[in-house]
């Protein structure tokens, strides 16, 4: 099974977490119907109030990357940049290597 599999963490500034989550869920929504895309959840972590993390899972990375240069994706990118506390950490991509569900 050859998928690609981003696995990545954003911290908001304090107080902003709400409305960042609610930014890439905008963002989950407009995936739902793009090439490749069969995974993209939006998770809170439970020990850290201002963590996110997004789980995406793509046919390919060149499909996951094209998603990125929609006018729509680029919009809300502008968008959720001012809410995070700092750069945002490289994802992390991980091979797939089976289970269930994809």
């Amino acid at each position: 099974m050859k998928k690609y599999l981003l696995h990545g963490k954003l911290t908001a500034k304090p107080g902003a977490v709400n409305e960042l989550t609610a930014i890439l869920l905008k963002a989950a929504e407009g995936v739902s119907n793009v090439k490749g895309c069969h995974l993209y959840v939006i998770s809170k972590d439970k020990d850290d109030k201002n963590t996110i993390w997004i789980t995406e899972i793509w046919d390919s990375k060149e499909d996951h990357d094209n998603s990125l240069k929609a006018e729509d994706a680029r919009a809300l990118i502008s968008k959720a940049i001012p809410l995070l506390d700092g750069q945002p950490q490289r994802g992390k991509e991980l091979e797939i290597v089976g289970g269930t569900g994809i």
